[in-house]
Formats: structure tokens, sequence, C-alpha cells
């Protein structure tokens, strides 16, 4: 029985989280109303306890857990340890750091969606509307592609990582105090470099967020164009905003909010690549020849950061790495409650929608209200007409 003491365990604690879990999904109603706003308490409390190191305390911590992985190995072989069970020992241990997760930050995944935290409705769109939504984000992001700082070689200029670290919580802090969205009154606590940049730059790996640690980590390597817009992807993780459809969301939100034009040309740049993708993937002809003349309208600057974003990845991207980066991920984010790393693409849907709901149908109802009156005389030279309205004397005549 001794041998199987470590299973049992491990199968105990498993089952307990697996019931958790399960509860969250079936009451997620619930969970919304309480296990977001504890979880920013505890996540706010972890980012002030990690921020004051430079390096992320979780990656140290998983090189010592593996190192204490090797030292078991060799103590089993020496001390001719029962391999059946050392290995029910391992499970329980990787069972316990899974509970922990769970219950420190995993049922975020659970609760309501961003959408709803901002009132924002959300509906399928048309092709139309995806395409007027992609010219939309298009032109904003040439406007501001002239007006980025560049060098001789016309890349972008934007400042120390850790500068635009320490500006980006400014973006959250106007989402909450002028838009009134409670939802983002989190950490605002710089995000950290990320360790071992290189090889998390061959997986495609742009950033990671440790809720047992409350640290939000970017990939130093990536493009600067896309470094303000994954800073607030990681704090918006951090945020307790778990769906990756959401935290790429509340990452233009904030990015857009921004007083800075380097993180509004960031919110904007990135908009536009998940809108053209998506109208791309049609694969309809109408769609591939909007796509085309949407394409045809992006200006030199705002073509030579697009070619520079794909010229990078394309370089570095090492694809046995990434595929398996992206299995990885992929099973961790089903087994949370996402629907896995298609939810990235997601955020289309919810950019689409915000342009409707902000861009489109208050210009509608500004035209409704204008509606010609042939009796106005703001609107029409009335002279000569017997029944016109006549102008009021403001002095009373």
């Amino acid at each position: 029985m001794k041998y199987w003491r470590g299973y049992l365990i491990a199968a105990i604690i498993g089952a307990i989280t697996f019931v958790i879990n399960r509860l969250a999904a079936t009451f997620s109603n619930l969970v919304d109303m309480v296990y977001p706003y504890l979880t920013r308490t505890v996540q706010t409390f972890l980012a002030q306890w990690s921020g004051g190191l430079d390096f992320c305390v979780w990656q140290v911590a998983a090189v010592v857990l593996l190192l204490l992985g090797l030292v078991s190995i060799v103590l089993m072989i020496v001390l001719r340890w029962n391999p059946i069970q050392w290995f029910g020992w391992i499970l329980t241990a990787a069972a316990c750091l899974w509970f922990m997760h769970t219950c420190m930050y995993g049922l975020n995944y659970h609760a309501g969606s961003l959408a709803a935290d901002i009132r924002l409705n959300v509906t399928e769109y048309t092709l139309e509307e995806l395409e007027a939504a992609t010219t939309y984000y298009r032109d904003l992001a040439n406007g501001l592609a002239d007006q980025v700082d560049r060098d001789g070689s016309g890349d972008v200029i934007y400042p120390e990582f850790e500068v635009l670290a320490h500006k980006a919580g400014k973006g959250f802090e106007n989402l909450t105090y002028d838009y009134t969205y409670s939802v983002f009154a989190g950490s605002t606590a710089p995000v950290k470099k990320l360790g071992w940049s290189a090889m998390y730059t061959s997986m495609g790996i742009t950033g990671v967020t440790m809720g047992m640690t409350g640290e939000a980590a970017v990939n130093p390597e990536i493009p600067a164009v896309s470094l303000p817009f994954t800073m607030c992807h990681e704090m918006s993780h951090r945020m307790c905003i778990a769906i990756e459809r959401d935290a790429n969301f509340g990452a233009f939100l904030a990015s857009m909010a921004h007083p800075d034009k380097e993180f509004q040309y960031s919110a904007y740049f990135m908009a536009y690549r998940y809108c053209y993708s998506a109208l791309y993937a049609q694969g309809s002809a109408e769609a591939t020849t909007a796509a085309a003349r949407i394409d045809s309208g992006v200006n030199a600057n705002f073509r030579h950061d697009l070619d520079e974003y794909s010229r990078f990845f394309n370089e570095k991207l090492d694809q046995k790495a990434n595929k398996m980066a992206n299995s990885v991920n992929d099973t961790y984010l089903k087994t949370s409650g996402d629907v896995g790393v298609a939810s990235y693409d997601q955020v289309t849907d919810l950019l689409v929608s915000w342009h409707i709901q902000k861009v489109v149908l208050p210009s509608q109802q500004d035209e409704a209200e204008s509606v010609f009156d042939p009796y106005d005389e703001t609107q029409v030279d009335l002279s000569g007409i017997v029944n016109a309205k006549k102008p009021k004397n403001p002095e009373g005549g």
C-alpha cells in the first residue's frame, strides 16, 4: 500500500480540483460575483511583493523544482527507492501545484466575459461590418504611423522597455476612472522582462503571466510596435481577465485609452491585423476583393511596420518549437475553460462589435437627428414663403 500512497493522494487532490472547476463552470454567475474581486486583491498583493525583484520569481522557482526533480532521480538510483513510489510523489507535487493555481487564479476562466463587464453587445457580424471595422482601424493606424518617431531606416523608435512598462498602467487607470470600467481596477505594477527570451521567441511566445506569483512578463525581443499592446495584454491577465480573447481586447482598450501615441498606434496596429486576418480568412471572392482593397490603402510607414513584424517572426520562429508550445498552451487553455489557442483570434468579434457600437451607431443617430426641415430658416432661405416660421426677435419685437 505504501507504494501507492502518492498516487492516492494525487488522485484525491486531482479529484477535488476537478470538482471545483466543474462547480465553477456550472455556477459561473456566482463565481463572477465574488471570485474575480478576491483574486484581483491577491494579485495586487503578490505583484507588490514580487515587483521588488527584477527577475521573474516563477522562473527561478521552475529551475529550483527542475533541479529538485533531478536530485530526486539521483537519490532514487543511489538509495534504491522504488521508482513506482517515487513517481507517485511526483504526481502529488504536480497535483498540489495545479490545485493552488486553480484556487488562486484558475477559476477566472469561468467568470463573466469582459464584454458583459463593459456593457458591449457582441453579435454575429456581416462581411460588410467586418470590412468597415478593418477600414476604420487601418485609417487610425495610418495616421498614427506617421506620428511616432522613426530612425533613418524607417523603424519605430520607442522608449526603453522599462519606461514603457512603467507607463502602461496609465491606460488602465483611464479605463477605470474615465470610462468607469471597474473590471480594470487591478494592479498596474510594471510588467517584467521575460527571462530566456530567445527560447520563447523561437516558440512564438510573447508574454507569460503567472497567477501564483502575480507576475506579468513580456518577451523583450518582440517588435517594438507590438510591445505596448503585449504589455497591456499580460497586465489584463493579472487583472484576472483570463480568457485570451478578452485579454486581447483589454489590451486594445488600455492601449487605445493611453495618452501616448506609441500605445495608441500599437492598439490600432494589432486591431487591424486581427480584423484583416479574419477578413482574408473568409476566403470568398467578395472577402478577398475587400481585403485587397483595404490593404491597398495602407500607407508607407504602416506597411513598413507590418512587413517588419511579419519578417521578425518568420525569421525567429522555430516551427517545431512553435508547434509544441501551441499544443501545450492549447491543452492548458481547454483544460482551464477557454476554447484553446483559437481564443486569441476571437478578439475580432469584440473589435467589430466595438466599432459598430461606438462608431457606427452614434454616427447614424447623429444623422437621424439632423432631419431636413423645409421650414427651418437655418437650413433653407425662407424669404418669400408666406407660411414660413418667422425667426424670433431677440429683443422681443
